[in-house]
């Protein structure tokens, strides 16, 4: 129908990087007829977006508040332990996982990077008196996918020692939702370690 093609091309142009499933949701019409009006009719075509990082004074305020509005939940008296790991390729790749975008022509950008790209895993705890880490997930000498037992060691073997001389009855630990940290058994660690949770 014409009017669902110019309701899609519109819905496009506003917002060239939104999913196709989130377009398709606003206008009413199913993924299938989107994606075919997109190829079909607007000959548009999917495309990988390359990302580039620049970090402006305005983004260095956005995150002290954001870090300020945090702090204001944790008590006083306690220590916050935020963590968090990343992969780091030798390559200088980005996993930029399901970024696109829409577009008439192929930009034709390429970035060459090695089929298999060395990388390694790297998990650190910031907190007031410092940081904890780096613990690189290694196993033989090799990166290894971060699983529930490859953190359960690492919570057991190198954060739970660096903890002495913390009151780990008034601390906050914070990590993401990645299955290896909501594991029952990672869980299981954590409240023994940090006897509040």
């Amino acid at each position: 129908m014409p009017e669902n093609v110019t309701a899609v091309r519109a819905s496009i142009q506003q917002s060239l990087k939104c999913s196709t499933r989130k377009h398709a949701m606003a206008l009413g019409i199913s993924s299938w007829s989107l994606r075919r009006i997109l190829h079909a009719d607007l000959k548009l075509h999917p495309y990988k977006v390359m990302l580039a990082q620049e970090l402006s004074e305005r983004n260095h305020a956005n995150c002290k508040a954001i870090s300020a509005e945090i702090l204001e939940q944790v008590p006083a008296a306690a220590v916050l332990l935020s963590s968090d790991e990343a992969h780091f390729y030798f390559s200088g790749a980005v996993n930029k996982q399901n970024f696109c975008y829409w577009a008439e022509r192929n930009p034709r950008e390429l970035q060459e990077r090695p089929l298999q790209s060395p990388r390694v895993t790297v998990w650190c705890v910031v907190a007031d008196f410092g940081v904890i880490g780096p613990y690189c997930f290694e196993e033989g000498g090799a990166t290894v996918t971060v699983t529930t037992n490859q953190y359960v060691e690492m919570l057991e073997t190198f954060l739970h020692p660096r903890l002495d001389n913390v009151d780990t009855e008034h601390v906050w630990f914070q990590q993401d939702g990645a299955t290896a940290h909501t594991a029952q058994r990672s869980l299981g660690v954590l409240r023994e370690m940090f006897s509040g949770v």
